[in-house]
């Protein structure tokens, strides 16, 4: 199967490749074409996953597909973006037909979830790997980002945190475990949600925002660091699913929670007076602690006082935590 069999049989004809809002020409010529609407801005977002590194060489490519969009669609969320189309760089060994099909119905399961569409992309051969690059809306001057986070805000999380973390195991074939707290975390990692909805509420309302792909803790570190201020995490207030807490010890929960990564949930900061009406929607929303004055971020037991953190999170080149 030749290149351009390839891409026209199971990519260019695929439902997510069918055109949409803000999409003004899609797959088929040298470049697509993005409509804006007068106010607004492109937010746009790259992610590689590399065989072996990212995910198992053996996934299967069904919820490879849904995986790989969700996490760059993510970052999508964490900007308060509304999606409007991605592109897909595929690097495959060899061109199996079942393995194309099942990964283009993944990859649609999750744009037809996420509202996004296909507009072009690349094919080469190689050692498996994907590239996204999503594209979003959002009205000028109201993006969520990283820095703005002020003292005496509230440091919030959009739900059950360790999730991911907590199903690497599962995913390597370290723990062979059946039931529907195993079904469950599986579904955490193989099709996370990306809290769209909730990031386009947080507009005007968060300080500050982003995603948790490499572990609680370190991403934190990142909304310290560019908004200048000290962000305090209460350990006991952490969120954690009922299916952590009963397949794990409570202390691989935890750990899962600070720095497991791969839970793609929203950590954003919020005056204490938006608290109740992004609740209100989103019940889910759980407080972690607050934003102080100072620098880095500190994980605080139960009486208030500083703990020693555990590994901050995945970091590609360097030690864990370093």
């Amino acid at each position: 199967m030749g290149e351009f069999e390839l891409i026209r049989r199971f990519f260019a004809s695929a439902a997510c490749a069918a055109g949409g809002e803000g999409i003004a020409l899609g797959i088929g010529d040298d470049c697509a074409l993005l409509q804006l609407p007068a106010g607004e801005q492109l937010a746009i977002s790259t992610d590689t996953l590399v065989a072996g590194v990212h995910f198992p060489d053996d996934a299967d490519p069904f919820l490879l597909g849904q995986r790989a969009l969700a996490v760059s669609a993510s970052d999508l969320a964490a900007m308060g973006a509304k999606p409007i189309a991605f592109t897909l760089a595929l690097t495959l060994p060899d061109a199996r037909a079942d393995w194309l099909e099942g990964f283009a119905r993944g990859l649609c399961a999750m744009a037809s979830d996420c509202g996004i569409g296909l507009v072009g992309g690349d094919t080469t051969r190689g050692p498996l790997s994907l590239t996204l690059t999503v594209f979003g809306r959002v009205p000028a001057g109201q993006a969520l980002t990283r820095a703005g986070a002020r003292p005496g805000d509230l440091l919030c999380v959009g739900g059950s945190l360790g999730d991911g973390g907590g199903a690497l195991p599962l995913v390597l074939g370290e723990r062979q475990e059946r039931g529907p707290e195993v079904d469950y975390l599986l579904q955490r990692y193989w099709a996370p949600q990306p809290q769209l909805a909730l990031g386009q509420a947080l507009r005007g309302r968060a300080t500050a925002a982003l995603d948790i792909s490499d572990g609680l803790l370190a991403d934190c570190g990142h909304i310290a660091a560019a908004s200048g201020v000290a962000l305090l995490v209460e350990t006991t207030k952490l969120p954690l699913s009922s299916a952590l807490e009963s397949l794990f010890s409570r202390e691989f929960a935890l750990n899962c929670a600070l720095s497991g990564g791969d839970d793609y949930r929203l950590a954003f900061t919020l005056p204490a007076s938006e608290l109740a009406a992004i609740r209100a929607d989103w019940p889910e929303v759980a407080v972690i602690g607050r934003v102080a004055a100072g620098q880095g971020v500190h994980l605080l037991d139960d009486a208030g006082a500083i703990l020693q953190p555990p590994a901050l999170g995945y970091q590609h080149f360097g030690s864990q935590g370093d």
